[in-house]
């Protein structure tokens, strides 16, 4: 894979099955390296495989569709003249579609009610004179009275909240009504749901009054009513997002998070799945394990428990949790990732990433899956090889090397991943096939900090980021040196977000195993992170420790101990990781004469590797490996 191949990396939105279960429906979207941009429309796929995929729209940026209950309809995203995202509506036997929704700032993921007769959904409400009509740089200034004011990959938040609303009923003539707006206030809300009766809708929010200074979300339920008063379903001590209702009406699914006695500590929390009475006349009860797996989706109410999906050692498998919960059962497991999936009328389908695919869509059959696409194309990735490697005290440390072809001694790459608390694993990965492609061997692995290896695993970096990483990574690295097809003599360091913070730490505290190194998006100083980035008010003390450890903690205390040749790659927009972090580091090293380099892209966040401009993302792409061709 060269770094323009990206064009034929495809993705597969969540499916949506009409309410029999026999047909299926999904966006598929490429990177376009034309037009610049992710193209995607709509296709539609018979469950019991009698045919092929067909395309169902001609749009170039459709995504998101959800059958009615009714089966008559399908609603999707479409973009309007100003690239923003509106609710459509199309016959699901054919025909034309039309727009329901004309939201100054687009609108969100549609939801049906149980009549097929309104959708709800989200929608960011601007403040007057602002983002809408006023030329770029003339807007009035903004006044911020609280810490959480903005969003990486968004921009500020606290002047246009997104708010839950209701369409007028449906008129397939093309009236379309004004429709209701259900919550107000300084909040976002998100996650919209039905209740089966339609007479209530559930979305998640941090209405409570300590939520600047505590990371808890609750379920909230109201009518679908102008200004409906919200009441409280959770009980105010969990960060919940995501839910579904039984069939009955009586309980609610969801899944969320612990946060210690101080409602803030999100380190290593393995997200569960929970329930709770719908009238909330009791605490939330969790379903799930104490301390695994971690919950990634869902949850889906069928007739039989709850679907959601669970990390598992680099995998991601679908499971079914019962009711009264307990130990999931597993529906799709082995070595894939699902990532998206829905069930009705007995069946259920998912999108599922392996080592050769970045998501196809499947069927669940009796013994296994049956694959409904195959949109995966022109590529033939290298393999992935499972490796386990122990620290000098004896801890496991999971991970993959991918070889090129040809006998080697080939060139290193060490990479580590962002979060930390975030995992490599069974899908095709863009990073890796396009280094092995260009001839360095890839060493990737889960040390402590990353999720899917269960509480301890997670939370065991605590206080010790740095030091308990690279201990991992390096005992990884020793062990995967061991094959002679990879030359020991030739290796390079590369990672981004928290990834970078570690190719920072590792290239001043162990150079020496290295020849170069390039840090993407990187946390290096941790006092101006605090105050700098969209989470650095709550962020640093529950993984870093308290602020006097800061300076220790921080990869930049140490910068005048790196001696290798250092790339240095950052956003210019990243309010994730704000770019001060890259120039102060740019500036360290260059003024006692090292050799650093600094790439920005402009009009960028902290998402550019992923999903940034198709021509930003090749460009970054040939950047590395020129670096590495250099240094290697």
């Amino acid at each position: 894979m060269k770094p323009a191949d990206i064009a034929h990396l495809h993705s597969l939105s969540a499916p949506t099955l009409s309410p029999d279960g026999r047909r299926a429906v999904f966006a598929v979207t490429r990177p376009d390296l034309v037009e610049d941009a992710y193209l995607g429309s709509l296709w539609s796929v018979p469950t019991d495989g009698s045919a092929p995929p067909s395309r169902l729209t001609r749009g170039t940026r459709d995504n998101g569709p959800v059958f009615s209950p009714d089966g008559r309809w399908i609603a999707f995203l479409r973009p309007d003249d100003d690239k923003r995202p509106q609710i459509h509506v199309l016959p699901a036997d054919g025909g034309e579609p039309w727009r329901i929704t004309s939201h100054p700032l687009g609108a969100g993921a549609p939801r049906w009610s149980p009549d097929s007769s309104r959708i709800a959904y989200t929608a960011r409400v601007p403040e007057p004179n602002r983002y809408v009509d006023v030329e770029p740089g003339k807007e009035p200034p903004r006044r911020v009275t609280r810490l959480k004011y903005r969003l990486d990959n968004l921009g500020f938040t606290n002047d246009r909240r997104s708010h839950v609303f209701v369409s007028a009923p449906l008129d397939p003539s093309g009236d379309v009504g004004e429709p209701v707006q259900v919550t107000r206030g300084d909040v976002d809300h998100s996650a919209v749901a039905w209740s089966p009766d339609g007479t209530e809708l559930l979305f998640s929010a941090a209405r409570h009054e300590t939520r600047d200074t505590d990371l808890v979300g609750d379920v909230w339920a109201c009518a679908p009513e102008e200004d409906a008063e919200p009441r409280r379903v959770t009980a105010g001590n969990l960060a919940a997002v995501e839910s579904d209702v039984s069939e009955d009406g009586a309980t609610v699914y969801f899944r969320g998070d612990e946060l210690g006695p101080d409602l803030n500590d999100f380190v290593g929390q393995t997200t569960a799945l929970w329930s709770v009475p719908a009238d909330a006349s009791a605490a939330p009860t969790r379903l799930t394990p104490d301390h695994d797996p971690r919950m990634a989706g869902g949850p889906v109410v069928t007739g039989r428990g709850v679907l959601g999906l669970a990390e598992n050692r680099g995998a991601v498998d679908l499971v079914l949790v019962p009711f009264a919960g307990g130990e999931p059962e597993t529906v799709i497991g082995g070595r894939t990732q699902v990532q998206s999936f829905d069930s009705a009328g007995g069946v259920t389908v998912a999108v599922v990433a392996d080592g050769r695919s970045s998501g196809e869509l499947v069927l669940v059959t009796d013994t296994g899956t049956r694959a409904l696409t195959e949109f995966a194309g022109e590529l033939d990735p290298l393999p992935m090889t499972e490796l386990t490697a122990r620290t000098a005290d004896g801890y496991p440390v999971h991970g993959w090397v991918t070889v090129p072809e040809g006998e080697g001694p080939h060139p290193v790459l060490l990479m580590i991943h962002g979060g930390p608390f975030a995992q490599y694993g069974h899908q095709l990965f863009d990073e890796v096939q396009v280094y092995a492609e260009a001839g360095y061997a890839v060493v990737m692995c889960n040390p402590r900090g990353s999720s899917g290896y269960g509480h301890e695993h997670g939370r065991a970096v605590i206080g010790s980021v740095g030091a308990t990483t690279a201990t991992d990574v390096l005992a990884f690295l020793d062990e995967a040196l061991g094959d002679e097809r990879l030359d020991s003599s030739r290796v390079g360091v590369m990672g981004g977000s928290h990834g970078g913070f570690m190719t920072t730490w590792i290239a001043a505290h162990h150079g020496d195993r290295f020849r170069a190194a390039i840090s993407e998006r990187a946390v290096n100083a941790i006092e101006s992170f605090h105050g700098s980035s969209d989470i650095g008010s709550f962020f640093p003390g529950p993984l870093y420790g308290p602020p006097e450890t800061w300076a220790e903690e921080s990869p930049l205390t140490y910068a005048d101990q790196i001696s290798v040749p250092f790339l240095i790659i950052h956003s210019e927009e990243d309010w994730r990781c704000p770019v001060e972090q890259a120039q102060r580091l740019f500036v360290s090293l260059r003024l006692r004469g090292h050799e650093a380099e600094m790439l920005l892209f402009p009009g960028e966040g902290h998402e550019l590797s992923r999903s940034g401009l198709p021509s930003h993302r090749v460009a970054r792409f040939e950047a590395i490996l020129d670096w590495w061709q250099r240094h290697l």
